[in-house]
């Protein structure tokens, strides 16, 4: 689930940059956050353990890594994390829709992809955390072009440095900007094979 073994490297790596979204006031203060394609827990269950307050939906669709999450959240006992074995796109047509003050992606996929997968997930003026590397100019510039299309308004960018080999980490904050669009998920892959804001001809909905 990680190419990173060493105990002290993994601290780091993961943990440390996990964590380094709480410095951002919608995450510290959120009651319930919904944690994108969390694979072995990063950053949703480090968050989860920081914030006790907030309940936590760590939304993963492949099973061995809920289960996986499933056996950290009751030996670590965890009480405020939940694993939602799903795809994102069903979750959000069912209890997940609109339910959520925050959704977190680290290391998921591109930022138009991202905010198409988080915008049903979030209440009205909920926000999107996403963490990426280095700053792309084609990719932010898809993500202003998809913006109408899926509420979802870029709002800031911060450059992060939670541990020596993070440079040019960034944490990029996209914000709900009104009720899910109709038609907002397209069926599972969609966002990713067809993203929103692409060069090309508009994409369907279906």
């Amino acid at each position: 689930m990680s190419s990173v073994r060493d105990p002290a490297q993994a601290w780091c790596v993961h943990v440390d940059d996990s964590l380094s979204a709480l410095d951002l006031p919608d995450l510290a203060g959120s009651p319930r956050i919904a944690d994108l394609g969390s694979g072995a827990g990063f950053p949703g269950l480090a968050l989860a353990a920081a914030l006790p307050q907030s309940s936590v939906a760590l939304i993963e669709s492949v099973g061995r890594k809920c289960r996986f999450m499933e056996r950290v959240i009751a030996e670590a006992e965890i009480a405020n994390a939940t694993v939602i074995c799903k795809r994102s796109e069903d979750w959000a047509n069912g209890d997940g829709r609109e339910a959520y003050d925050v959704v977190t992606a680290r290391a998921v996929g591109r930022l138009s992809e991202l905010a198409e997968l988080a915008s049903p997930l979030l209440r009205a003026g909920g926000a999107l955390i996403a963490w990426k590397g280095h700053r792309d100019a084609e990719e932010e510039e898809e993500l202003g072009s998809a913006a109408h299309d899926l509420a979802m308004e870029p709002e800031t960018v911060m450059a992060v440095n939670p541990y020596p080999s993070s440079r040019n980490r960034h944490l990029h904050v996209i914000r709900k900007s009104g009720s899910t669009p109709s038609g907002v998920p397209r069926r599972p892959g969609m966002a990713k094979k067809r993203p929103f804001g692409s060069a090309g001809p508009r994409r369907d909905r279906v």
